[in-house]
């Protein structure tokens, strides 16, 4: 288990529950060496004697001196990079064999990761390390697809890592794996030993999986279902959530992507055509420009609920309320008014707007609930998904910890980051 957090108390807390659930080896991940130095590795030891410590170094120079420093902290494995040159990773080695550690390459950002796994073997390291690092894995880079260019070309142990889950895992090891290195879905849990020990079964029982894989879109989506737009936009640096536009149906959640209307003060011609041009997966999003003038009310929402569109989001006022939310249909507004407009037919449909201060353009993914409203650009919409998932996991597990009696300051140990 891979421990890539920055604080060593919550680090050794959660070392000792994955070992309760069947974890072999404990990694001091990279930030929390670069965090706490040697001490990660050195109080790892100290509280799981018995347990296997990898120092995720990603050495790149002075290879000898980084595994003299982990080796005389505790460490039995040291990780340096594959791209490291060989006069580094020769004299790692001279060290390892000196103080009795042992050496694992990782493959990560390798150019040609197959030629350098023979090269490496051939140098004499005792492991090599399939990785795909998390920014790759945020863009769907699959670790098993690579595992399986690389178990054909070498004879020693090959590790696995890089979103690796009970499902992954399991198959990591049926395609040639030897060892599975799991992060995110062990420490982020909120029920760390049940997650190691559901991790563990299937890796100890593991085949191929023959269920078909979801389509990167299909997996997007369900993501986009489970996590909030808070998560989303802590996934985006605070970017993409429209200001000022609410739920008028509370306890209802949309994903969808954007079908575009622009439009003027109460002219609801445009809006009302957007109806007809959209479908189940569509979300309408409007921009009208006045909290006065309302260019959407009951029949709109019915129209709209008729034919299965999955919601609508509007820069301006919306009227008949009580209709809509008889309905329970899913509407994000700016403002309530019993003012209608008039079908004055300007504006147009699919064109990049702005709504709710941001820049919205057909096709864009939205993502609305009870706290707002959020932009997805398209191009990204993959990528900030699978990012937004990591944020629900940490936060599932800041969670556990703050039940457990701890706060929320010392969980983010806020005292050490403080700028001096």
């Amino acid at each position: 288990m891979a421990l890539d957090i920055l604080e060593l108390d919550r680090s050794i807390q959660i070392a000792k529950e994955a070992v309760l659930g069947g974890a072999d080896w404990i990694e001091a991940g990279t930030p929390l060496i670069k965090s706490v130095g040697m001490d990660a590795v050195r109080e790892m030891k100290k509280a799981l004697p018995g347990v296997r410590i990898l120092a995720d170094m990603k050495t790149v120079d002075t290879g000898a001196m980084e595994v003299e420093m982990a080796a005389k902290a505790g460490a039995d494995i040291v990780a340096l990079l594959a791209s490291s040159d060989n006069s580094t990773i020769e004299d790692a080695l001279r060290a390892a064999r000196k103080y009795g550690v042992q050496i694992m390459m990782d493959l990560l950002t390798v150019p040609d990761p197959v030629k350098r796994s023979r090269e490496l073997e051939a140098l004499g390291v005792d492991y090599i390390c399939v990785h795909v690092g998390i920014d790759q894995q945020m863009t769907g880079r699959d670790t098993v697809d690579f595992l399986k260019e690389i178990v054909k070309v070498v004879n020693i142990p090959v590790a696995a890592a890089g979103g690796i889950d009970a499902v992954t895992g399991a198959d990591a090891v049926a395609n040639g794996a030897a060892i599975v290195i799991v992060g995110g879905s062990i420490v982020r849990s909120a029920q760390v030993t049940a997650s190691a020990q559901k991790i563990r079964e299937a890796i100890d029982h593991a085949r191929i999986s023959a269920a078909p894989k979801m389509s990167r879109e299909e997996e997007m989506i369900a993501i986009f279902r489970e996590v909030s737009g808070p998560n989303i936009s802590d996934a985006m640096h605070r970017k993409g959530a429209m200001r000022g536009i609410l739920p008028i149906n509370l306890g209802i959640k949309i994903v969808g992507k954007a079908v575009t209307v622009q439009t003027f003060p109460g002219d609801w011609a445009k809006p009302v055509e957007s109806i007809d041009m959209a479908g189940p997966g569509d979300v309408l999003v409007i921009y009208n420009g006045s909290n006065s003038i309302s260019p959407w009310g009951g029949l709109a929402t019915l129209s709209c609920k008729m034919r299965g569109v999955e919601g609508a989001v509007i820069d301006g006022a919306v009227r008949d309320v009580d209709e809509i939310r008889a309905l329970k249909y899913p509407i994000w507004a700016s403002g309530i008014t019993p003012n209608a407009g008039d079908p004055k037919g300007m504006g147009e449909i699919n064109s990049e707007i702005t709504c709710g201060g941001q820049t919205v353009k057909p096709g864009d993914y939205i993502v609305a609930d009870e706290n707002g409203v959020v932009v997805i650009p398209k191009e990204r919409a993959y990528e900030i998904a699978r990012r937004a998932k990591e944020v629900e996991k940490m936060e599932s597990r800041l969670y556990e910890e703050i039940r457990r009696g701890s706060t929320l300051s010392q969980v983010a140990n806020l005292k050490k980051w403080e700028k001096a």
